[in-house]
C-alpha cells in the first residue's frame, strides 16, 4: 500500500489495538508495540512488504530513541553526573567489561576470529536503553535501587558507544571498500584518522552546546512564537543526529551530550515540554518497526541456532548483571529485577553492526545472524520480565518477606501506638512529642527506620499486624493506636485484631479518600482521618484570606465545612453500593451544605470577626 495516509493508519491503528489489548492483560506498553509490528510485518499481514522494509522505518524512527537520550542528558546536570560516579564507573563500566569479556570469550570458543569476536562482545555488552528505561518508568521503579542501578549502567553503555564506535575502524584487518549504501564521510581515511575524528566530533558537540545552542534559543525565545522554539529545538537535536551520522557515530550518544550540556539552560523545562510528545510517538514506532525487523525466515531456517543464541547471550548477560547485584548488595528479588531487566541487547548495536558490515568485519550473513538475535532479545525481553514478575518475583517477595520481619524486641511501653512513621506518621509523631507525648513506634521500612534513627527517634521494626508484636509494644495497657500505613487493607485487618484482641484501644486511622473511609466506617470505626482533607480546606481558607474575607469568618465557615462533610460521610455511607442514587445523594448533600454556609456567611459578625485582623493581633502573631 503506497499511500502515506493509509500506511499512518495501519500503524496507529496496530499500535492502539495492540497496546491497549496488552495494558488489559497488565503488560508492559512495550510488548504492544512490538506485538503491533510483528503483526503488520511481512511474515504475517504483510502491510510491510519485506525485512529491508522494515530496518527502513527502523532507522527513521530511531529518532525516538535520539530525543529520548537527549531528555535524559537535559535532566542530568554535569554536577548531578559526577554525583553519579560510583554507579557509573564501578557498577556501569564494571557490567561493559565484564559482559564483553565473557561474550568474547565464547566467541573465541567457538572458533570466532578475534576481531569479529570482539566487535560482538562490545556490541552485545549493550542492553536496550529505551525498553529499560521505559519498563522502570511504567512500574514506578526508577527510585527503586535496582531502577538506579540500571540507570547508572544503562548511562556507562551510552558513554561506552564513544569508544567502541572508535576501536571498530582499528579491527578492520582488511581495508574496507565501502558500497555507496554504506559510505560516509570518514571512508575514504585511514582507520587511525577516522578514530581521531570521531572524538573530534564529539568535541564538535560539545563546543556547539556551550557556545551556540543558548544564543540560537535566546533569540528565538524573544519571538515569543511558541511553533518556532519546537522548530529550534528538533533543529538541535536533528542537527546533531546528523553530524553524529556523518561520521557514522551513534546519533542518540550526540543528542544525549548536547543535552547534558544544555541541563544548566534556562530553557531546560521548555525544551523537556515541546520535545516529550514527539518522543514518546516516535518511541512507540521505533518499538513497532523491530518487531517487523525479526527475519522469521532466518529463524525457520535454523530456529535452534538463533533462539540458543540469543537465550544464552541473556543468560550470560544476566548472570554478569546478578553477579555485579550480588556485589552491591540487592536482594534476590531486585537482583532479578536488576538482571532479567537489562539482559537483552541494545537497539545501539543495530548501527554498530551496519558499521561493522560496512567496514568488512562482518559478512551480509553474519550480520543478519546478530540482527535476528538483537532484535528477538529485545522482543523476548518484556515477556520474560512479566513471566518472571507474575511467577517468580511474587514468591521471592513473600519469602523475603517472612525472612525478613523479623522484630526488633520493644523495651519501652506508651499510651500511644503509632503504626507508620513515613511522611504523615512522622507529622504526627513530631506533634505528640512536641507536646510531650512519647509514642512507641513501629515500621517495616528498615531503609527508613535506619535513617530515623539516625536523627533521633526510637523506632521498632515489626510488622503492625502482628498480635504479639502489639502485645510486645503494650497494647494491653496503652490508650490510643494510630496506624498511619497508606493501605486500607493494612487498616482493616489492625481493627479486626483490636476489636478481637484489644477492645480497650482507642483506634485512629489513616484513610486515603472517603472511599477508603466507606470502607473503614462499615467495620465501626469513628476516628478516620482523609489525608488531604484537612489540607485541602486550609488551602481554600488562605485562598478567601488573601481575597480580603475576613480571617475568622472564614476560619469558622472552614471548621463548619468540615463537620458538615463529615456527617454528609455517615450518610453517603449507606448509599456507595448503589451508584446512581450514591451521585442522587452527593448532589442534595452539596446543595444543602452550600445553602448552610452561605446562610452562616450572611449573617452579620463584623462586630467580633475583624477583631483577628486588627494590626495589633497581627503584630502579636508574629
Amino acid at each position: 500500500m503506497e499511500s502515506f495516509f493509509a500506511q499512518s493508519i495501519i500503524y496507529i491503528v496496530a499500535a492502539i489495538i495492540c497496546v491497549l489489548i496488552t495494558k488489559r492483560l497488565g503488560m508492559s506498553s512495550i510488548l504492544g508495540y512490538l506485538f503491533a509490528g510483528v503483526l503488520i510485518g511481512p511474515y504475517l499481514l504483510k502491510f510491510i512488504t519485506n525485512e529491508s522494509e522494515g530496518q527502513d522505518i527502523m532507522h527513521g524512527t530511531e529518532f525516538g530513541v535520539v530525543m529520548m537520550l537527549f531528555l535524559i542528558g537535559l535532566e542530568l546536570e554535569p554536577k548531578n553526573l559526577w554525583k553519579m560516579k560510583d554507579l557509573i564507573l564501578n557498577v556501569g563500566l564494571s557490567q561493559v567489561l565484564l559482559t564483553a569479556l565473557v561474550l568474547f570469550g565464547l566467541s573465541i570458543g567457538l572458533g570466532v576470529s578475534w576481531n569479529v569476536s570482539l566487535a560482538v562482545a562490545l556490541s552485545m555488552a549493550l542492553s536496550s536503553t529505551a525498553i529499560v528505561l521505559q519498563s522502570l518508568k511504567e512500574k514506578n521503579q526508577l527510585d527503586s535501587k535496582e531502577g538506579k542501578m540500571s540507570f547508572g549502567v544503562l548511562l556507562m553503555q551510552d558513554i561506552a558507544v564513544i569508544p567502541i564506535l572508535a576501536i571498530l575502524p582499528l579491527l578492520a584487518i582488511v581495508p574496507s571498500m565501502p558500497t555507496a549504501d554504506h559510505a560516509n564521510f570518514l571512508s575514504d581515511f585511514p582507520s587511525w584518522v577516522q578514530t581521531l575524528l570521531i572524538f573530534g566530533a564529539i568535541g564538535v558537540v560539545i563546543l556547539l552546546g556551550r557556545y551556540a545552542f543558548g544564543p540560537l534559543l535566546h533569540l528565538v525565545v524573544k519571538t515569543r512564537l511558541r511553533e518556532l522554539f519546537v522548530a529550534a529545538a528538533l533543529l538541535i537535536v536533528t542537527g546533531i543526529a546528523f553530524l553524529m551520522e556523518i561520521v557514522g557515530l551513534s546519533p542518540a550518544l550526540g543528542t544525549f551530550l548536547a543535552g547534558v550540556i544544555l541541563a544548566n539552560s534556562p530553557y531546560k523545562h521548555a525544551l523537556e515540554t515541546d520535545l516529550e510528545p514527539f518522543k514518546g510517538l516516535l518511541l512507540g514506532l521505533f518499538f513497532m518497526a523491530v518487531g517487523a525487523t525479526i527475519n522469521f525466515d532466518l529463524i525457520g531456517a535454523d530456529p535452534i541456532k538463533v533462539i540458543s543464541l540469543t537465550l544464552g547471550v541473556m543468560a550470560f548477560k544476566a548472570l554478569v548483571l546478578f553477579g555485579i547485584g550480588y556485589f552491591k548488595k540487592l536482594n534476590t528479588k531486585e537482583n532479578l529485577n536488576f538482571a532479567i531487566g537489562l539482559a537483552q541487547v541494545s537497539e545501539f548495536s543495530f548501527v554498530t553492526y551496519s558499521f561493522a558490515f560496512q567496514l568488512e568485519i562482518f559478512t551480509k550473513e553474519t550480520t543478519d545472524l546478530l540482527m535476528a538475535v538483537t532484535a528477538l532479545s529485545m522482543a523476548l525481553s518484556p515477556v520474560l520480565m512479566l513471566l518472571f514478575e507474575k511467577v517468580l518475583f511474587s514468591r521471592l517477595g513473600k519469602a523475603e518477606d517472612k525472612k525478613e520481619l523479623v522484630a526488633d524486641p520493644i523495651t519501652t511501653k506508651n499510651k500511644v501506638i503509632l503504626l507508620g512513621f513515613g511522611n504523615f506518621g512522622s507529622t504526627v509523631g513530631r506533634f505528640l512529642r512536641a507536646n510531650g507525648v512519647e509514642s512507641t513506634i513501629l515500621d517495616s521500612d528498615p531503609d527508613r527506620i535506619e535513617n530515623l534513627r539516625k536523627m533521633g527517634f526510637k523506632v521498632y521494626f515489626g510488622d503492625g499486624t502482628r498480635v504479639d508484636l502489639l502485645e510486645s509494644a503494650g497494647a494491653e495497657d496503652a490508650k490510643i493506636l494510630i496506624s498511619a500505613i497508606d493501605s486500607t487493607e493494612h487498616s482493616k485487618r489492625i481493627v479486626k485484631i483490636c476489636q478481637e484482641h484489644f477492645p480497650n484501644l482507642e483506634v485512629l486511622l489513616r484513610a486515603r479518600n472517603r472511599f477508603d473511609a466507606y470502607e473503614l466506617m462499615e467495620l465501626g470505626i469513628k476516628n478516620i482521618y482523609r489525608e488531604h482533607l484537612d489540607t485541602s480546606i486550609r488551602m481554600g481558607v488562605d485562598a478567601l484570606t488573601k481575597l480580603g474575607y475576613r480571617a475568622y469568618t472564614v476560619n469558622r465557615l472552614a471548621h463548619q465545612f468540615r463537620e458538615y462533610d463529615e456527617k454528609a460521610l455517615q450518610v453517603l455511607v449507606n448509599y456507595r453500593a448503589d451508584k446512581k442514587e450514591y451521585i442522587s445523594k452527593v448532589k442534595k448533600e452539596i446543595e444543602i451544605q452550600e445553602a448552610l454556609l452561605g446562610g452562616e456567611l450572611s449573617k452579620k459578625f463584623s462586630l467580633n470577626d475583624h477583631a483577628w485582623d486588627s494590626d495589633q493581633m497581627k503584630d502579636q502573631s508574629k
